[in-house]
């Protein structure tokens, strides 16, 4: 495998415009989703899917703050955040895939594999953050790649590339790691201490994600799950005991087995000699 690739994604630059998903769509030939008004937001796309991608959510807060003469008044405030799927260190979707049809690219990155998906949809409840989705009309699942065309011919995903304001950087993923540490830094020391890394860190309930995230709140915020666990976890134990089971069976049955050829042995001895 070569370098592990990914995404850092510092929200506290992320201008909401939009082109990442644009870029995302173009490049990967994403169906369009239709013209979606949701009444209670400026974003028109609501969230990550099948044919979604990268996704940026709109967070519209206002905020109670002290103002000079201690009077308190609101403040609106804007929280943007380009998401994306994970590609988590233990990825439970490319656990419970029964054709293969996911699998960890060299570039340490999750990708489904469009000709081989029978459509069964067991990933779509193992990821625990809800990214990867069936198409309507489709049946198979899809998500992100990392670009991973691109990324084989050298080139950085295209989300990555249109980024104006390089809140999406794209890169060896230890490298992320410390840029992303410098600017947290930076942050807490211009009078930020509210920011804060999502899913940097290798400890984290799935290994450690390969797309993370600097917040400028709780993940909840951002409708992301403040404390993710792959849900394949228990997999291996489940086995175990499984494979336990079944010996015990296997044991019961040859005992039994035994017991009656025995009989039917002394039987046939005695009925031997009468």
């Amino acid at each position: 495998m070569t370098e592990r690739m990914g995404f850092f994604t510092d929200t506290s630059v992320c201008i909401g415009c939009k082109a990442c998903e644009v870029a995302c769509k173009e490049w990967n030939q994403l169906p369009d989703d239709g013209f979606v008004f949701e009444a209670t937001s400026y974003d028109n796309t609501g969230q990550l899917g099948a044919s979604t991608w990268r996704h940026v959510a709109f967070i519209e807060q206002t905020r109670t703050v002290r103002m000079k003469g201690d009077e308190d008044a609101g403040v609106d405030r804007w929280l943007m955040s380009s998401d994306v799927c994970k590609h988590c260190t233990h990825a439970a979707c490319l656990d419970v895939c029964p054709t293969g049809a996911l699998f960890r690219t060299e570039f340490g990155t999750v990708v489904v594999q469009e000709d081989i998906c029978n459509g069964c949809g067991y990933c779509v409840p193992a990821c625990p953050f809800g990214v990867i989705d069936r198409r309507e009309g489709d049946g198979r699942a899809w998500k992100c790649t990392m670009c991973y065309d691109r990324q084989r011919g050298g080139l950085e995903p295209a989300c990555a590339k249109a980024c104006p304001t390089d809140s999406i950087q794209f890169g060896p993923l230890d490298e992320l790691r410390e840029r992303a540490e410098d600017r947290l830094e930076r942050l807490h020391a211009d009078g930020r201490p509210e920011a804060r890394l999502y899913g940097e860190s290798p400890d984290d309930g799935v290994g450690g994600a390969g797309a993370f995230f600097l917040l400028l709140d709780e993940p909840e915020v951002y409708g992301l799950p403040p404390d993710p666990v792959v849900t394949t976890r228990d997999l291996p134990s489940m086995w175990r005991w499984a494979g336990a089971a079944a010996l015990s069976v296997a044991g019961v049955v040859a005992v039994a087995f035994s017991g009656s050829f025995a009989g039917g042995i002394a039987g046939f001895r005695n009925g031997g000699r009468r």
